[in-house]
């Protein structure tokens, strides 16, 4: 039978040859980690918030419905009851409505927040890979400068 060739050695000494410096992807890879969290906890207290002002307002229009149903002794007073259950579910819902514009409100704030962190961090991330590209790029020039004036010396030599 035909055995297959294993090339991981191969490949591993022609990546080891490259210069791949991974320490910039590392980087990126734990800011967006960080900021992912960060959206992550505004988004779940966001959440949790919703849900308390849900379960409040259900709790509020479950127990004026009990005072809605109670037995009356006069017509008028089923109207009235009504009437009150209507206007009290009407501020309730504004209240709510209110305290779920504030929920989105902070979340908008914070968000803003986090993104112009991040990309404040961004913009120094990149600055710091331009300064490093552009030391590497004049040793390069340097070094190249410095063997092409020893070649021509040696050439001129001979």
């Amino acid at each position: 039978m035909a055995k297959t060739p294993d090339f991981t050695k191969t490949l591993q000494e022609m990546l080891a040859k490259m210069p791949i410096d991974t320490t910039s992807v590392q980087d990126a890879f734990k800011s967006q980690t960080a900021l992912g969290e960060k959206m992550a906890r505004v988004a779940l207290a966001a959440a949790e918030r919703s849900t308390e002002i849900s379960s409040q307002w259900a709790k509020d229009t479950i127990a004026r419905l009990g005072e809605l149903t109670a037995s009356k002794d006069e017509p008028a007073e089923y109207a009235k009851a009504v009437s009150d259950f209507a206007t009290a579910a009407a501020e309730a819902a504004a209240e709510h409505m209110a305290a779920f514009a504030e929920v989105a409100k902070k979340v908008q704030m914070d968000t803003v927040d986090l993104m112009l962190t991040a990309g404040k961090d961004l913009a120094a991330d990149a600055q710091k890979a331009a300064e490093k590209a552009t030391r590497e790029t004049q040793a390069a020039v340097k070094k190249a400068a410095a063997a092409a004036t020893t070649s021509a010396s040696t050439v001129t030599k001979a």
